[in-house]
């Protein structure tokens, strides 16, 4: 049984409701143990219209809230907000990780607050999984840290690389900077820079990458600074919609196209899945001294629920030892 997840129940678009129902599923489904951190009556409401026996569900009391206009620096005036009061949770060992698919910069700073980064980590960074022609490509940092140095670019790409190869079981992952074009004098100065530390990494490292290879499967892990991932990451999701939207048109304005449809239902049905963001949970929070995983504000119920499981693995994986005795050699 996974041990004791902190979601932070007042973080998303639509909480307490997804966060409630995501935790519910998470507990039926895979026996997670969960502290839903929040205002305790808009909570108690949820969890009234859902069958929570023998679910192992707790309530614990945080009466502020970090809203999507809080700066990051608001985490440390309102101490009793839920981001932050689940990350205490995890600072007192009540907690194994956090869930929250609130500001990300906020979770961001509230680890770091709370629990403090690794070791030698200047930056931690948000590393999202996206799917490409093969597998799943890790883009990191996608939105933590807009303004960066050549030295945390190097870092991000130490950290993707680790966590692929610890979590996803891939040896050796490719890893890529994202530029403007593949040939070493494109990109602008932080890239050049950071090229140069990557290139003397103990690393898999190939060089510059375009968009396009992010999706191609030529990759494992991708680094860019968090403006640049942000927005890669908010295109991914318009594009994805729109293709799904523009295929919806074409196929319901033609009958031979409907009469396709249906035999094809299957591969549309697979498809779906792989593209939807819900099927990849959250994004791990990676350099901070905790487990902390950050979810889409958006997110459904499905989506919350696999990010839960999520973080119980990646509190008990032993990554943090692996990647603070990387980062003292």
């Amino acid at each position: 049984m996974l041990k004791k997840i902190a979601v932070d129940a007042m973080g998303g678009d639509n909480s307490p409701e997804v966060e409630v129902a995501g935790a519910v599923g998470a507990c039926r489904r895979w026996g997670c143990q969960v502290i839903l951190v929040g205002d305790t009556p808009r909570v108690q409401q949820e969890l009234a219209k859902h069958d929570i026996g023998g679910l192992h569900i707790e309530l614990h009391h945080a009466s502020d809230v970090i809203s999507m206009h809080d700066s990051p620096s608001a985490v440390r005036r309102k101490k009793d907000s839920s981001i932050r009061v689940a990350f205490d949770l995890v600072k007192s060992g009540s907690a194994t990780a956090v869930v929250s698919a609130g500001n990300s910069g906020a979770i961001m700073a509230a680890g770091m607050l709370v629990c403090g980064r690794i070791n030698g980590v200047e930056r931690p960074a948000i590393g999202t999984s996206l799917p490409n022609l093969n597998d799943q490509t890790m883009v990191l940092d996608m939105g933590a840290n807009v303004d960066c140095k050549p030295s945390h670019l190097y870092q991000f790409a130490l950290m993707g690389s680790l966590y692929v190869e610890h979590h996803l079981g891939k040896s050796r992952p490719r890893v890529g900077l994202l530029s403007n074009g593949a040939e070493e004098k494109k990109g602008n100065e932080l890239t050049r820079e950071a090229h140069l530390l990557l290139k003397e990494a103990p690393l898999n490292y190939g060089g510059y990458v375009e968009g396009g290879d992010v999706y191609n499967g030529s990759v494992d892990v991708v680094v860019c600074d968090g403006f640049v991932g942000n927005v890669l990451l908010k295109v991914s999701e318009g594009l994805a919609v729109a293709i799904g939207t523009m295929l919806k048109r074409e196929i319901e304005n033609r009958f031979w196209a409907r009469v396709g449809y249906l035999l094809s239902r299957p591969a549309f049905n697979s498809f779906k899945n792989k593209i939807n963001p819900a099927e990849y949970g959250g994004a791990p929070l990676l350099g901070i001294a905790g487990a902390g995983i950050v979810c889409h504000g958006s997110s459904d119920p499905v989506a919350m629920s696999i990010a839960i499981r999520q973080a119980g693995e990646y509190a008990q994986s032993g990554f943090f030892e692996r990647l603070a005795t990387v980062f003292q050699q």
